[in-house]
């Protein structure tokens, strides 16, 4: 048996230890048949210590009647458990396996009224709002973009759906014929919420992302960060939308050579698209007021979506490449791969990780309400010598435009950035607006370049937006 010890080290997703069986607190335990119960099945060893040392209960025989009768009772639906004795170091301890249940939710009955656990970490927690009604679907085998969102087909359009489905898959899509076998309509009347999802109206209020370009390497006040953009509608929009906002908000560093010029973009193209992908069809759709977020800083950016994994797991736990595909959205799944945005086999997450180099691999991290894919930007503390060479300049920030364009490092200001600081110095209270036309370029290049001065420390502002002037800490010719 130490081969089993040595494998249940401590507790985990799967496994609980209880040193002894409390009678008189029997929710201890049985919160945990429930959650075991409502994921992928776990583990109860009776008799077994939290650090994994072996107890061993007095009346094996007494505990497993008991067990099996608070199971009985106190657990609904009814679970089918297996209970075995195990004798580890001479003494006895009991094997309660839960399995996955097929009949969700599993509710703990007691104290007045009930409730459903689920599993996250080594926790079993109470199950939230959108956790139970995930539940409920799975329980009915079902999924929420596939349910009757009660919009008539008739009454909406569907260009660009049918317009990226004819460029990517190669065929026209039959009305009604594709929409019924693609699981678009509930009936023949009205669409599933996969369908409302692909209208070109916004019909499905929680269809929306947030981007931010922040300043530096945290959140500031939104008034202050570079840009920002809010998006929502067709699902098809949204990714293009977002993948834009990434490129506008990203640079690429370049060098040449004796042939050709090599480009070293902050962010591998393949890895952004896979990322959003992911966060638009496994994302929770039945939570009030959600959306994805896309939070970009100097060093990295952050794409978090609604919604814990679906089985329960925390994606840090887990070793990446071997994370089998769970599909909370499987209607949406498969219209995105029909488009090839993704591969069937959901091989999404390696796919993200594959763009980059070995020492500086994208993280996942999963909590009870959200999913955070970190992207790191391959160029931030680097910059290109004057012999072409690209290296580490870890205490150099650097500054310039953005948009395929070779940033600087600091100490150095481009022409309209030097035209800024003439104006400024002649006119301390002069405005964005009017900085524009004075140099012949948009307000949102005055605002970039503004936000890249106080940053290289040229100049700060005192005083708000209005009423507020600038002032020249140091200048540049």
């Amino acid at each position: 048996m130490a081969n089993i010890f040595s494998f249940l080290k401590a507790e985990t997703t799967e496994h609980d230890f209880k040193e002894f069986l409390e009678v008189n607190k029997p929710k201890s335990w049985l919160k945990s048949v429930s959650a075991f119960a409502n994921g992928l099945g776990g583990s109860i060893y009776f008799g077994v210590k939290d650090n994994g040392e072996v107890a061993g209960l007095a009346d094996i025989k007494t505990d497993s009647e008991k067990i099996s009768e608070f199971i009985k009772v106190r657990i609904e639906p009814s679970v089918t458990v297996v209970l075995e004795t195990i004798n580890a170091e001479g003494k006895d301890v009991l094997h309660l396996r839960v399995p996955s249940g097929a009949s969700t939710p599993y509710h703990y009955v007691g104290d007045g009224g009930k409730e459903a656990y689920y599993r996250m970490g080594n926790e079993s927690v109470p199950a939230t709002q959108n956790i139970l009604m995930e539940l409920t679907l799975k329980g009915t085998h079902q999924s929420f973009d596939a349910l009757n969102s009660n919009k008539a087909f008739a009454d909406y359009s569907f260009t660009q759906f049918e317009a990226t489905y004819r460029e990517k898959a190669g065929s026209r899509i039959e009305r009604p014929r594709d929409y019924i076998s693609f699981g678009l309509l509930f009936d023949d009347k009205n669409l599933t919420y996969a369908g409302a999802m692909l209208a070109d109206q916004h019909l499905v209020f929680n269809s929306r992302i947030f981007c931010t370009r922040w300043t530096g390497l945290t959140k500031t006040s939104r008034f202050e960060a570079k840009d920002d953009a809010e998006y929502e509608g067709n699902i098809i929009k949204l990714l293009n939308e977002g993948l834009g906002f990434v490129r506008r908000n990203s640079a690429v560093m370049w060098r040449k050579t004796p042939n050709w010029r090599e480009e070293f973009p902050d962010y591998p193209s393949e890895s952004v698209k896979e990322a959003l992908v992911n966060a638009i069809v496994h994302r929770e759709y039945i939570i009030k007021g959600s959306e994805i977020h896309i939070d970009m800083y100097d060093d990295r950016t952050e794409i978090v979506s609604p919604g814990a994994m679906v089985d329960g797991r925390r994606i840090q736990d887990l070793d990446i490449s071997n994370v089998a595909s769970t599909r909370r959205n499987p209607t949406l799944c498969d219209i995105f791969s029909r488009m090839h945005f993704m591969e069937r086999r959901g091989s999404g997450l390696t796919k993200i990780c594959a763009g980059y180099p070995a020492d500086k691999k994208p993280t996942f991290y999963s909590t009870p309400q959200s999913f955070i894919v970190t992207l790191p930007n391959l160029n931030y503390g680097k910059k290109i010598t004057a012999d072409g060479e690209l290296i580490d300049a870890p205490n150099e920030n650097v500054v310039g435009e953005t948009s395929g364009k070779h940033r600087g490092n600091v100490g150095e200001t481009t022409k309209t950035q030097r035209r800024i600081l003439e104006l400024i110095t002649a006119n301390n209270d002069v405005t964005a607006d009017e900085l524009a036309e004075a140099i012949g370029v948009t307000v949102r290049s005055i605002e970039r370049n503004i936000q890249q001065l106080r940053e290289g420390g040229f100049i700060d502002r005192r005083g708000g937006t209005k009423g507020g002037a600038w002032r020249i800490i140091k200048n540049q010719g």
